[in-house]
């Protein structure tokens, strides 16, 4: 996923995306990593992949068929960008088999954890496999011919089929059939011997001849397609049903056309051809038609995010040790109302680290329940099952307070779901609103009203994840809870924005998008330069997920070119080329890849002394700043900017789970120059914020030689991120 020139200042969105992925499937790669959870990183990559065809690719080959010429910011045509893609992706693809087939299965095998053939089995485990079949597999399946009489068969997107060579005695021609392997059962058989399977379609495979009695089973073999996914609901008119225009597009996209064919290796030419032949839509103009270059044969084994099954079997020695999220000090009194715990000060959490149950659902448990509480309003983007905040807000409604829910519809691949879940809201009487057409709303943002002996107070949670509590386990994620009266103001007015009619821009505290978010991101990044200009204290923090936007990076090399150091913690997508001459000397990405899937957002400025932090939803990607509804609040309470601070130092000195962005868009992973490495998962699980002295001799002592400068007084917590042993000398001061 390198650049063999810096021809131009900004990296491919895609190419960078796929570096992203190529660092998840690493992780796999990584002989430190645990066994299962080697597997676990491989099906992450593959469900990766997937999407990233069903929406980019996709796109990028509409794009090809509309004839568009013009050029994204790296210089790159649309067809350009899916030549470069289509060749990082085989070797990607190669990469994923050598490391399935010739280090993990060979290391599970020796550890009595085997994927057998069929034929592999012993007899007696034979004949349960049979009784399997018979009484659970074969009333599923439907074998569909392919002739005159019978068109070649719809296939689903991502379904994994059997493509079924047949001849037929009676008449001594030759058929083809496909038979769909059922997604409703287990992808991975278990039989007798513990930890021992057979994959579904192969035992499938080994029953063909019941499936079509009378003819002789030639041949089988797997293939996958993929089709185009996203939806498209800017056209959508302000007086049109926001839900019905989602319903409709759900449906239609089963229908999306095929951007990308897999085949198991080995499969007969004539077989590939006949699939590539139908799959092949030459009728539409809008479509770009299937060529060779779109057929995958890299692998024995289709559909790996299957393996995550497997990842999960409970053998605790091959996998990371259990953890259990802690319950912030300042909560910790279970005798105390929540409320009255954040009106004396802000409550800051950092997931899954800090627990989601003690903190946000005690949040909206106690606002259920309380009878002071006049009102609750959520915005809701993705959530996980029957939820404690779901029940909590049915509760409320049921009690008779006013309880309004934005439900974002059009969360992508989330959009049954959350139309579920609203009608759900909504038969417990909750007002349910959809979101703004044209607009995703991906706030993170909660409001409760609560009449007090002073008057009536707001309580808010803002945060940088979604309120589920399955995705707050996984990924690490910030929390505020605040009754800050401005704050709390501008909350009311994003809901008001939300559910009704306003065109409002400026807000007390909070960064709004698609209003003024991106502006006032510029307008700081600005400020530092301006810092840095006129001698005093400048620095740039910037912890995201993706990094993207063209204004947001031009400003970004303004201010290095003006003197100001920036380190940015970037998880995937980074189209910014760091220490370029001229242009980026004093830009440094880190990107942390680990246990945990980062997803926090925090912005850092010095301000010339005068420190400002800023957490919420937002990454600095066009369709955030542009395009969704988003909210960025700043951290008023300075008692909390230790813990960021602190923080930030974890990350920046991460030389376990770190890699560095290269000028040319390659990453190179950190290595510890001692016997002991940093991983910052490691840190937090032992301390949130990487606050405990016993730990923090890793960020100063040890790693003056290696990935940590302190700062000179009178600012102590500057941070230089120093990758592959290499000192960079921190030029300003900051966290």
């Amino acid at each position: 996923m390198t650049e063999s020139a810096v021809s131009s200042p900004f990296i491919s969105r895609e190419l960078s995306w796929l570096a992203f992925n190529s660092r998840v499937l690493h992780e796999a790669e990584d002989d430190r990593t645990p066994l299962l959870e080697r597997l676990k990183f491989l099906s992450i990559f593959s469900t990766n992949l997937d999407e990233f065809y069903m929406v980019r690719v996709a796109a990028l080959r509409r794009q090809v068929a509309a004839g568009v010429q013009v050029p994204s910011p790296d210089g790159r045509t649309p067809l350009a960008t899916l030549e470069a893609i289509n060749g990082a992706i085989r070797e990607l693809l190669e990469r994923r088999r050598r490391c399935l087939h010739e280090v993990l299965v060979p290391q599970l095998d020796q550890l009595g954890i085997r994927m057998l053939s069929i034929e592999d089995v012993l007899p007696e485990e034979r004949a349960a496999l049979d009784d399997y079949f018979e009484t659970q597999v074969f009333p599923v399946l439907t074998p569909l011919a392919v002739d005159p009489g019978h068109p070649f068969p719809y296939i689903s997107n991502l379904s994994l089929s059997l493509a079924v060579q047949l001849h037929d005695e009676t008449r001594n021609g030759e058929h083809f059939a496909r038979v769909k392997v059922p997604r409703s059962l287990p992808r991975w058989v278990p039989i007798r011997r513990a930890n021992h399977f057979v994959p579904l379609e192969d035992l499938i495979g080994a029953h063909l001849a019941k499936l079509f009695p009378g003819m002789r089973v030639l041949g089988w073999h797997i293939f996958r397609i993929t089709r185009h996914s996203d939806l498209d609901v800017t056209a959508t008119d302000e007086g049109e049903d926001l839900l019905a225009s989602i319903e409709e597009q759900i449906f239609q996209r089963r229908f999306g056309e095929v951007v990308r064919l897999e085949v198991e290796t080995g499969m007969p030419p004539q077989v590939k051809a006949l699939l590539l032949d139908e799959m092949r839509d030459t009728t539409d103009p809008a479509v770009l038609p299937l060529t060779e270059r779109d057929v995958f044969d890299m692998d024995p084994m289709l559909e790996l995010g299957d393996l995550m099954a497997l990842a999960a079997l409970e053998i605790p020695e091959l996998r990371d040790p259990p953890f259990g999220p802690v319950t912030p000090p300042e909560v910790r009194e279970s005798d105390r109302s929540i409320f009255d715990i954040i009106r004396e000060r802000d409550v800051l959490v950092h997931h899954p680290f800090e627990s989601f149950g003690s903190t946000v659902e005690k949040f909206f448990d106690t606002a259920a329940e309380d009878d002071n509480v006049l009102a609750i309003k959520l915005t809701l983007y993705r959530t996980s099952g029957d939820t404690a905040i779901v029940r909590a807000l049915t509760e409320a409604a049921q009690r008779g307070k006013q309880v309004a829910v934005l439900v974002e519809l059009q969360a992508r691949f989330d959009e049954i779901n959350n139309i579920n879940w609203a009608r759900t809201l909504e038969s417990y009487g909750v007002h349910v609103a959809y979101g703004l057409p044209g607009l995703k709303t991906h706030a993170k943002t909660a409001l409760v009203v609560r009449r007090e002996a002073d008057g009536i107070r707001r309580y808010v949670h803002i945060g940088t994840g979604n309120y589920n509590s399955r995705t707050a386990r996984l990924y690490t994620d910030f929390g505020l809870l605040t009754c800050h009266p401005e704050i709390g103001a501008d909350v009311s007015e994003v809901f008001n924005l939300l559910t009704g009619f306003s065109r409002q821009r400026d807000y007390r505290r909070l960064f709004v998008a698609p209003a003024s978010l991106k502006d006032r991101f510029i307008d700081l990044i600005r400020r530092e330069a301006d810092h840095a200009r006129a001698g005093r204290p400048a620095r740039i923090i910037a912890k995201m997920n993706a990094l993207q936007a063209p204004e947001i990076i031009d400003a970004l090399y303004e201010a290095s070119r003006a003197g100001v150091d920036v380190d940015l913690i970037v998880r995937g997508i980074c189209c910014l080329r760091p220490g370029v001459p001229g242009l980026s000397e004093r830009i440094r990405v880190v990107s942390i890849v680990g246990r945990f899937l980062e997803h926090s957002r925090l912005y850092y400025f010095l301000n010339g002394g005068d420190e400002a932090y800023f957490i919420g939803s937002a990454d600095w990607m066009p369709r955030n700043l542009e395009r969704r509804v988003e909210v960025v609040v700043p951290i008023l309470d300075r008692a909390l900017h230790h813990r960021l601070g602190t923080l930030m130092r974890v990350y920046l000195a991460d030389n376990r789970q770190g890699w560095d962005l290269q000028p040319d868009g390659s990453y190179l992973q950190r290595t510890p120059l001692t016997v002991d490495d940093v991983g910052s998962h490691k840190l937090l699980l032992r301390d949130p914020w990487g606050l405990d002295r016993s730990e923090s001799r890793y960020l100063t002592q040890e790693f003056r030689a290696t990935t940590y400068v302190p700062a000179p007084e009178p600012h102590q917590h500057a941070v230089a991120a120093l990758g592959n042993g290499r000192r960079r000398k921190a030029k300003k001061s900051g966290p």
